[in-house]
């Protein structure tokens, strides 16, 4: 087997274009290098340099052996960057999936800190993954999930017509380590000139003629029989926007009306204002899940410190 070193020598000699300016950038002897280069043209029975009256230069064969050289290297140092990963904070990438309003300020502001502070770890914000976000950390396709309590349930879209839907079994916890955040609150949002947008806060029971615009799940009017309750009918859902920006839009040109979380606070329209209802709406708690240890990486607890300590803070008024 060829030793690495002798490749990383192989790729100095071509990229310096001469035994000695490798030697000096390798703090090795001209000798020593030209060792190592017939010694590898020995092994593999071919000349990999000719002389030129600047230097050297690859021969054919000896420009193959510089590319594949160059590939095994990096493979080596990919493979010493995602083991180093496992005993460092410092190093690694990490894949984060988030849904929409996290998206509006808890998570880019979290990215923002967390890459600040640990440079060498690239992040990276993936789509939500097709099997739920338990199933995507304990196969590792994701290494931290922002989730609500509306996401634990067996049948999200089930929990939505029914609050006492079944919860996800034990099992498929099973490796998985939740940590709350925090406990969201709803408000309602209302055209800036809407007839309620004066009052400090709006009783649900004068919005049940209104047109609601719902979003995709988990942000969306939450438990229907819940906020039907409060209205005295069920939602008239006359919209469906998945893009919080596209709702707003819809909110802020008279379209309907629609529920917002304390995530979204600090990402309002100009033209909405929002609203605290009666009777306050059921909240819903904000949590990260990852790989429970020892089997989670040190560069996810780091990141999870800093994620529940942007929870902490004030959320944008």
């Amino acid at each position: 087997m060829l030793d690495p070193w002798t490749l990383q020598v192989m790729v100095e000699v071509e990229e310096r274009g001469s035994f000695s300016a490798a030697a000096e950038a390798l703090s090795m002897t001209q000798p020593a290098v030209s060792r190592q280069i017939g010694g590898l043209e020995r092994r593999l029975g071919v000349p990999l340099f000719r002389r030129t009256a600047r230097g050297v230069k690859a021969t054919a064969a000896g420009e193959i052996v510089v590319d594949q050289a160059r590939d095994v290297l990096a493979r080596l140092r990919a493979l010493e960057m995602r083991v180093g990963a496992f005993t460092s904070a410092e190093t690694g990438h990490l894949r984060l999936s988030a849904f929409s309003s996290a998206n509006t300020w808890l998570m880019p502001e979290v990215i923002r800190r967390f890459s600040r502070s640990h440079p060498g770890v690239r992040l990276s914000l993936v789509r939500e993954d097709a099997a739920g976000p338990m199933a995507a950390i304990k196969e590792a396709r994701v290494d931290l999930a922002l989730v609500t309590a509306w996401s634990l349930y067996a049948d999200p879209s089930a929990a939505k017509h029914d609050p006492s839907a079944e919860l996800l079994e034990p099992a498929d916890f099973t490796g998985v380590d939740l940590l709350p955040l925090l406990d969201e609150e709803f408000q309602v949002a209302l055209p800036a000139d809407h007839r309620l947008a004066g009052l400090r806060r709006v009783s649900l029971s004068d919005l049940c003629d209104e047109v609601w615009i719902e979003g995709g799940y988990p942000d969306c009017l939450g438990p229907i029989p819940q906020l039907a309750e409060a209205l005295g009918r069920s939602p008239r859902i006359g919209f469906f926007c998945e893009d919080w920006n596209g709702r707003q839009a819809l909110v802020a040109g008279g379209s309907g009306i629609m529920l917002v979380p304390t995530l979204v606070r600090g990402a309002v329209h100009p033209g909405v204002v929002r609203r605290p209802t009666a009777p306050s709406l059921p909240s819903r708690r904000l949590y990260a899940a990852s790989l429970a240890p020892p089997f989670r990486l040190p560069a996810v607890t780091a990141l999870l410190d800093v994620i529940a300590h942007v929870s902490r803070e004030q959320i944008p008024a």
